[in-house]
């Protein structure tokens, strides 16, 4: 799974670097203040990549691959969308929106009855998620940060619930 994960940075990164334009300038009608930001998205129990870029306006969507501390064999890979707003300051918003996410997790990782009845193995289970978070980018560095909440349900697996990895913060380096 770290290699799956080192190919997909990998690949977004190539990417930004393909589609990257000027940066914007502030305004105050829009709040992208910038075009797309790759960075680190991390909390307790989760490490992650994370990739951000504005599709016109306040419009953005956000894709995020991640994985748990302890269970370094699973992934989950999310995709985003969210609307942003100023809230004061031009070079800080607030941003929500939903999309969602599929997991691959190891049955003795994540699913101990299942583990017990079928044995070893690696399931797949998508989801939902939403978020809501807060943001904001230095002026005089490319650099964001962001602290969001991101609750989830999953359809398959025990984690149908709003667990702990449900908060993050985020680093990004912006284009």
């Amino acid at each position: 799974m770290k290699k799956v994960v080192l190919l997909f940075s990998l690949i977004a990164m190539l990417a930004v670097q393909a589609n990257a334009q000027k940066k914007k300038s502030y305004q105050s009608s829009d709040p992208s203040n910038y075009e797309t930001a790759l960075g680190v998205r991390l909390n307790p129990w989760v490490v992650g990549f994370t990739i951000k870029h504005f599709i016109q306006g306040p419009h953005a969507i956000e894709g995020i691959v991640s994985t748990n501390h302890s269970h370094r064999s699973n992934v989950t890979f999310t995709a985003l969308y969210e609307y942003n707003w100023n809230i004061g300051l031009p070079e800080l918003n607030m941003y929500a929106g939903g999309g969602a996410h599929v997991g691959f997790y190891d049955r003795r990782d994540y699913d101990w009855d299942r583990y017990v009845d079928k044995g070893k193995g690696t399931y797949v289970s998508p989801g939902l998620d939403a978020i809501i978070g807060i943001e904001y980018t230095f002026k005089k560095i490319p650099l964001n940060i962001s602290a969001d909440l991101k609750p989830y349900v999953q359809f398959v697996g025990p984690t149908n619930y709003l667990g702990e990895e449900i908060g993050g913060v985020s680093a990004r380096y912006t284009f």
